[in-house]
């Protein structure tokens, strides 16, 4: 089956005033819409189509060299963003906060504390050059902090080399690109990192981590 857009699951302005309407309408439905025809377009009349694509990603050194770099850019692309809306929630409807839990546990084991997590997660976004992502991974049981180029996602590390750490389930992810914060925040990534603290939805980055274990 082809790959679909899926459905935000909040308003356009949900997330204000921390990510704008604006944003959210063109990010969702231009961005990602892109992402997705792309992907079916590359993935046409291959076994591929028969995969989720989580698959997909997971087994992109078995797709044909010559569909490769566009389903690396355009199935990584989807399967970036249909996890970014997920761990997404409006401050009214449960984002922000702290997490609870064996996910609390697991982060103030890996990293020290909460803070000692958002820190590092925020140098891994604000330092990542260019285009690209940053990651909070489930990988061989531990959590892990990694960033990605372009629309490069954790599941391909076997395809694509894991020189930046990455690698295993990804459960918590930031977009950097331009695109997903330009409109209201110009050139001021870190107080776009600062602002997606106050709209993580840690109860779904929690169901993440115990379907990832």
């Amino acid at each position: 089956m082809a790959f679909t857009l899926p459905d935000l699951p909040y308003a356009f302005d949900a997330l204000e005033p921390h990510i704008d309407s604006r944003t959210m309408e063109i990010h969702h439905g231009k961005h990602h819409a892109a992402y997705v025809a792309k992907a079916n377009a590359a993935l046409e009349g291959t076994k591929f189509t028969e995969m989720s694509v989580d698959d997909v990603c997971q087994n992109l050194s078995d797709v044909p060299a010559a569909k490769r770099t566009a389903v690396r850019n355009n199935a990584g692309g989807h399967a970036n963003h249909s996890l970014f809306w997920q761990v997404l929630a409006s401050p009214t409807s449960g984002g922000g906060g702290e997490p609870t839990g064996e996910l609390a546990i697991a982060i103030a084991s890996a990293f020290g504390s909460l803070e000692g997590f958002k820190d590092k997660f925020a140098d891994a976004a604000a330092t990542r050059f260019g285009s690209g992502w940053a990651w909070l991974c489930v990988k061989n049981g531990s959590l892990v902090v990694c960033s990605t180029a372009n629309q490069d996602n954790p599941l391909m590390a076997s395809a694509i080399g894991d020189a930046a750490g990455c690698g295993g389930a990804p459960i918590l992810g930031l977009d950097v690109w331009e695109h997903a914060y330009y409109l209201n925040y110009q050139n001021r990534r870190p107080d776009y990192i600062n602002a997606f603290w106050s709209v993580v939805n840690w109860s779904k980055v929690r169901e993440l981590f115990a379907q990832a274990k």
